[in-house]
């Protein structure tokens, strides 16, 4: 019983270390965002490069928003593998609705494991503009959205690439609500507080970079073979002396009718992204601030008044958190949002518990091996047939904007 007791009482003290760590992150992204974007009236040339991938909840407005952005000096280029994926007649009918302004992009050769990045070596080769922005399928985006980042980058030149807070939007079913909390709650506190705290986050939803030191990194080719590529250019950037900036406008993720369980598989797969993109004591550290689980596990192990209570007040104060954290850019969840903080919490919990013992992940319908630093590699029994590092960059063939194909032999330039 001593023992259980010992165990208790140092649950609860990681759990408290946890909740004080949540609690400075919420206070410095409370701070962060009482400051107003930058707002002159920016000129630079800006490239979208929105790689898709099946039709994403409210794709085609996603489509629409940024085709009919404002900002007078940008282009949107689409890209899918192939004319077979789900999005592709959604991307033609934009092409041909603002045919000035986007432009759609076969995938032309296969550089590397990652199926994103594959697409975002065409994307890149098709783009004209001095600013390489990456926006993922499934976002929107606020009045002033590509001003602020315009401004920032005509504002300091030692700026290599900026980076957006992430809000979610539009959840109807359970796994996009969950999906939702955590986004305000872990990634965009957990972005801004490491940027006060001196500490480079890049998330790959929607980064922009400098088209010259985006060449002189190696481009997006240069991390093809690992999962997590926002980790690797955002490594690369600190390698070149360059800095990066978060804006303080987010990117709105629109997600409908996800899933528990595809919530649950998203995260498992992104808790092996971090445990092997980061040390392990950075990762044991990520575990303990989710502090909600291991309160629980305390009680668990000595159910008693004081633990219980314990637990009580760690639920409540991280529930508060939660709702302070998404009332920073949208309403909250109403009076279920504390039974939602409990099972995303928990839910998180397997995931970081997974991602301490598993390698293997399936994306986008690719089983691959996640090694050290996010390295990808083919399954072991493939492992001999292809080398991912020794692997030569297929030559792309010149960029050509993607028709309604009949034949290979149709696609033409438009």
């Amino acid at each position: 019983m001593s023992a259980l007791l010992a165990v208790s009482g140092l649950l609860l003290v990681m759990a408290a270390f946890g909740l004080t760590a949540n609690v400075v992150q919420f206070v410095l992204t409370w701070r962060y965002f009482l400051k107003r974007p930058e707002r002159t009236s920016p000129t630079i040339g800006i490239s979208i490069l929105k790689p898709l991938c099946g039709a994403d909840d409210g794709l085609a407005d996603n489509l629409r928003q940024f085709a009919t952005l404002p900002y007078p000096n940008y282009e949107l280029i689409l890209g899918v593998k192939n004319a077979q994926d789900a999005a592709y007649p959604l991307a033609l009918d934009a092409v041909k609705r603002w045919p000035g302004r986007v432009k759609l992009m076969l995938q032309r050769g296969e550089p590397g494991l990652n199926p994103k990045v594959n697409q975002l070596c065409t994307l890149q080769e098709a783009a004209t503009r001095e600013i390489i922005l990456v926006s993922d399928s499934n976002t929107r985006v606020p009045d002033g959205f590509l001003e602020e980042i315009a401004s920032i980058f005509e504002s300091d030149p030692e700026v290599a690439c900026t980076s957006n807070p992430i809000i979610g939007i539009g959840e109807e079913k359970l796994g996009s609500t969950l999906d939702h909390l955590y986004l305000a709650s872990v990634v965009t506190t957990g972005m801004v507080a490491a940027k006060v705290m001196g500490q480079d986050i890049v998330v790959g939803k929607s980064m922009a970079l400098r088209r010259t030191d985006l060449e002189r990194m190696g481009g997006f080719h240069a991390a093809r073979n690992h999962l997590a590529e926002d980790y690797v250019l955002g490594r690369k950037i600190s390698e070149i002396g360059k800095k990066v900036r978060i804006c303080r406008l987010p990117v709105y993720q629109v997600s409908q009718r996800r899933s528990y369980g595809e919530f649950l598989n998203r995260h498992r797969r992104w808790a092996i992204i971090h445990r092997t993109a980061i040390a392990p004591s950075t990762y044991l550290g990520q575990g303990m601030m989710n502090a909600l689980p291991w309160a629980l596990l305390a009680l668990l192990c000595n159910p008693s008044r004081p633990t219980l209570l314990a637990f009580a007040a760690c639920w409540a104060v991280k529930a508060m958190l939660d709702v302070g954290a998404l009332r920073l850019h949208r309403p909250a969840f109403g009076l279920r949002t504390p039974l939602l903080v409990l099972l995303k919490d928990l839910s998180i919990f397997s995931a970081w518990c997974n991602g301490v013992f598993r390698r293997t992940v399936v994306w986008r319908g690719n089983r691959l091996r996640v090694e050290h630093g996010s390295l990808l590699r083919p399954p072991a029994d493939l492992a001999e047939e292809a080398s991912p590092d020794l692997a030569p960059r297929p030559a792309l063939a010149a960029a050509s904007w993607a028709k309604p194909p009949r034949r290979d032999s149709d696609r033409t330039a438009a």
